[in-house]
């Protein structure tokens, strides 16, 4: 039995809309960057986030991790903040916004790129490199990942160079899954539990090798929000394109439930 069958064989079922355990309701997030002035998609303003944010705490919900909304939600709304690629942004404008509504954080890390002092680059983001915005795409450093560990946050992986994990060879995926967990656990002395694939480009092949690799859960980006599998969980995408209305329609139950349904398909 391969490390994936025996970590399928030993897990519970998972806590997803349609398998909840005691009615529980998790909402993940995904953000990106932080910042008022960078006018791309994946940047919210800080006025934005906070105010998202408030939405579901008003709401009743309270913040856990990815891995514990995941594998073991805490409360009966639960809410899981999370930013992909670890931009110095999300440290620096989005952990204080975080912490003053009293929400612990995951930040899924590439782990090729802390440390440097340079934009990180791949495509979707290299458009922007050269430009005004270029500082827009630092990233965190390992001290300021340590800190948000510190503070409570998760630190997961985001592979080790941010590359679309559906179109590797075998050896080449495993790799860039093994080792950024790896890395991440040995820089800041803790597990790695989590990863989230980057682009949202994950298949059943993508999910087994994560599984071999020891990972617990992953986080995806799908169109539908039918997953009940720890291993590819559904997150709502949050863009600086979403106004305050758009965002409380996509994250309510009404619209999470529709999204994991048959009439998606027919809607889209």
């Amino acid at each position: 039995m391969t490390v994936s069958e025996r970590t399928r064989a030993g897990r519970r079922p998972s806590a997803g809309l349609s398998a909840r355990p005691l009615g529980r309701d998790v909402v993940v997030l995904c953000y990106h960057a932080v910042s008022d002035q960078w006018p791309s998609a994946l940047a919210v303003t800080t006025k934005a986030l906070e105010a998202q944010l408030r939405v579901l705490v008003r709401r009743g919900y309270r913040g856990a991790t990815f891995a514990d909304a995941v594998l073991d939600p805490p409360y009966s709304k639960t809410i899981a903040v999370t930013f992909d690629d670890a931009f110095l942004s999300a440290f620096e404008l989005g952990f204080p916004v975080l912490s003053e509504l009293g929400l612990p954080g995951t930040v899924f890390v590439p782990t090729s790129f802390p440390d440097r002092d340079e934009p990180m680059v791949w495509p979707g983001i290299d458009e922007w490199r050269d430009g005004p915005y270029a500082s827009e795409l630092r990233p965190m450093s390992w001290n300021q990942l340590a800190t948000l560990a510190t503070a409570g946050w998760e630190v997961g992986s985001h592979t080790r160079t941010h590359p679309r994990l559906t179109t590797l060879a075998a050896d080449d995926l495993a790799e860039e899954l093994r080792d950024s967990r790896i890395r991440c656990a040995d820089v800041l002395g803790r597990p790695c539990r989590t990863i989230a694939y980057p682009y949202g480009d994950v298949d059943q092949r993508v999910v087994a090798s994560a599984a071999d690799a020891g990972y617990e859960a992953g986080a995806a980006l799908p169109i539908r929000f039918d997953s009940n599998d720890p291993l590819c969980w559904p997150r709502v995408g949050v863009y600086r394109a979403d106004s305050l209305l758009r965002y409380r329609v996509k994250v309510s139950r009404v619209a999470r439930r529709v999204r994991a349904s048959g009439l998606w398909t027919a809607v889209r």
